[in-house]
């Protein structure tokens, strides 16, 4: 005799398809990396923006101190002819007509307002040996011109300015010829015996620059 034997058949699994980014889901994904995107690049964009600052800083305060070393060994006046007031005509300040470039200047007051390198009245931006810095790549090799000729640094301004100042109040700016005569007992002030304060301010103008930008300002005062 033969058992009948029952089988207990399982339900059939129901099968689910596999459920996809809901259109807001897909939205937020998009804002949350675009945002991430724009930090990115914007703080890369401040980096860049830093480090370019930082270089034409030191760029600026090198030039500013090219013209300092370059001053600072000549004396106040014209060692030949001095300073002096004939009239109401000042004679030895500021650079003659036969001083053409900045190696046949002979004391401080020639650099009065000198212009060194961009639309200046003098070739440059200038060295402390007396020569036109030149422009270089990254790999430190000087760029030429058509020529031959080292390029000078583009966009640079030295401009340098020299004032007579009261003794007393260096803060009090005298006019080139102003001296204080004897009175009595007071021996005055003779006109070439005053401080002279020097004034260098270094601009730079990019080329997608509309106006040039004052990058340093160096000012120091001679006794």
């Amino acid at each position: 005799m033969r058992l009948a034997t029952c089988v207990r058949s399982r339900p059939a699994r129901r099968s689910h398809g596999r459920r996809g980014f809901t259109l807001l889901e897909t939205s937020l994904a998009l804002v949350i990396i675009g945002v991430g995107v724009l930090a990115f690049v914007d703080a890369q964009r401040a980096f860049n923006e830093q480090n370019n600052w930082s270089s034409r800083a030191a760029t600026g305060a090198l030039l500013a101190n090219e013209v300092r070393e370059l001053s600072r060994r000549l004396p106040k006046y014209d060692p030949v002819i001095g300073l002096s007031v004939n009239g109401q005509t000042v004679v030895g300040w500021g650079a003659g007509a036969e001083k053409v470039v900045v190696r046949d200047f002979n004391c401080l007051t020639d650099f009065d307002g000198k212009i060194f390198g961009r639309d200046g009245n003098m070739p440059g931006p200038v060295a402390a040996a007396g020569t036109v810095v030149p422009m270089t790549d990254a790999d430190g090799v000087v760029q030429l011109d058509d020529e031959g000729e080292p390029k000078s640094l583009e966009g640079w301004q030295q401009n340098v300015t020299v004032e007579k100042v009261d003794p007393l109040n260096l803060a009090t700016v005298r006019a080139d010829g102003y001296f204080v005569a004897p009175s009595g007992s007071d021996p005055g002030i003779p006109v070439d015996q005053f401080p002279l304060r020097v004034t260098v301010v270094v601009t730079y103008q990019g080329p997608y620059d509309t106006q040039p930008a004052e990058v340093t300002r160096l000012v120091w005062v001679v006794p």
